[in-house]
């Protein structure tokens, strides 16, 4: 296997230029960017990208809601598109930028026509096949109560099942439907998630190219504590109800939604499993507005929430895990094999990250970094170490600490081969999300 390694190309010059203001500016100037890209992704490839089918998957969760979101909520348009423009430098046979927003995700608005203008002038200018591609197969309006299901055929997918291989096989009940992912069926998760039965409905797309090249912008993460080169792939799973996030009921219950038993709690769980029964019916709303009064009247802290989104989750970084073993394993048939299939990097967007309430609703962090790796589970603990975090205490991090050869990984950051010490030097302290404040205690 390759040696795992991370480059890391800070933007500013001192930190005093690490703020909002000054590093906003850094965005808007493309031919920088382009620099950049070309100096982090040359350390992986150049020429051979010749003849090859890449698959681009940046963080696009979902379209801005307030000012700063275009900072810290999604990957930066004017990085991928200098990233393009380097890709189609060395003519590869075609790309496919994609992704697999929330269900709730209004994609038109998510993505300006001049940015789609741009990827087709750049299509058109070096003759490199280009497309943009939603992952979904579910699409849904709250305001309207609306529902899309199956708009994406599932044979533009491959369906895994890991079975006992999977990640969540060791948390998994005998003829107990517990698995959850907010706003979507749990009935219909169960047929995926079940003893002995794990599966993904992944893009065919992946399967299709010779190089990934994922996109993430580095941010906090309610469910996960961190979300960057690992759980942006996610993102190829075209259909949520086959990613379970948590397991109904509380901790004490034998769950992993929230913290401290709760007869309230309880009540307001059978309530929203019952509106999303019901999505798209008369019943969805009044479910849902029940469902919310009792949750409120149980009095729940910063760490208890009906989307699991605390440090106790212990559900979904088995599924991240999962999705990067079929990402790199995965064959065409739905098998995974012995050795790495396809070769998977990661261009990160530090420049401003998010921080706190992540990855729906983040605050920008200026951070001032961004980086590049040929392994999604090194670049995340430095990551992790960029944003100050307690990699440890961290499941993801902590999986894929424990997975890696640490003495093996080397860290490069400006062009000089470095350590974790260096990194304390251009590290930032990220707020977490509301449900992990108190994570490394």
């Amino acid at each position: 296997m390759n040696e795992s390694v991370a480059y890391l190309e800070t933007v500013y010059a001192d930190k005093s230029e690490l703020n909002l203001e000054t590093l906003s500016k850094v965005y808007s100037d493309r031919a920088f960017l382009h620099d950049k890209v070309s100096k982090l992704l040359g350390n992986f490839f150049a020429s051979e990208i010749k003849g090859k089918s890449i698959l681009v998957k940046p963080n696009w969760v979902k379209q801005s809601q307030k000012p700063t979101d275009e900072y810290c909520l999604r990957t930066n348009e004017n990085l991928i598109l200098e990233t393009l423009s380097y890709l189609c430098g060395f003519s590869p046979k075609k790309i496919i930028l994609g992704d697999a927003p929330i269900q709730g995700c209004d994609w038109t608005k998510m993505l300006p026509v001049s940015f789609i203008d741009e990827v087709n002038s750049l299509s058109s200018k070096y003759n490199v096949l280009i497309k943009i591609k939603d992952f979904r197969r579910t699409v849904f309006s709250t305001s309207k109560n609306e529902i899309s299901r199956e708009r994406v055929s599932l044979k533009d997918y491959v369906i895994f099942d890991l079975g006992k291989k999977s990640f969540l096989e060791p948390i998994t009940n005998d003829g107990k439907n517990r698995f959850r992912v907010t706003c979507y069926n749990p009935d219909e998760l169960a047929k995926s998630h079940h003893k002995g039965v794990h599966k993904y409905c992944i893009a065919k797309d992946v399967f299709d190219s010779d190089i990934i090249l994922s996109m993430p912008k580095i941010k906090t993460h309610q469910k996960a504590g961190i979300t960057n080169a690992m759980k942006i792939l996610v993102g190829v799973n075209g259909d949520k109800d086959f990613l379970p996030h948590h397991r109904i009921g509380a901790k004490e219950y034998g769950g992993d939604c929230y913290p401290g038993k709760s007869i309230l709690r309880s009540m307001s769980e059978w309530f929203i499993d019952n509106a999303n029964r019901h999505i798209g019916s008369v019943l969805y709303k009044p479910l849902c507005h029940v469902s919310s009064l009792l949750w409120k009247l149980s009095r729940p802290n910063s760490a208890q929430n009906l989307g699991a989104g605390w440090y106790g989750n212990d559900t979904v970084w088995r599924m991240v895990m999962d999705l990067n073993k079929i990402v790199t394993y995965g064959k065409a048939d739905g098998t995974i094999a012995n050795a790495p299939i396809r070769k998977v990097y990661s261009l990160c967007d530090g420049i401003i990250a998010g921080q706190g309430n992540g990855p729906l609703n983040p605050e920008p962090l200026p951070l001032g970094v961004l980086a590049a790796s040929n392994d999604s589970y090194w670049v995340d603990i430095i990551a992790g170490h960029l944003l100050s975090m307690q990699i440890d205490r961290i499941p993801n991090l902590k999986a894929a600490k424990d997975l890696l050869d640490l003495n093996s990984c080397r860290l490069v950051i400006n062009r000089k081969l470095s350590s974790y010490d260096d990194l304390k030097e251009i590290s930032v302290k990220a707020k977490m999300a509301p449900g992990w404040v108190n994570y490394d205690s």
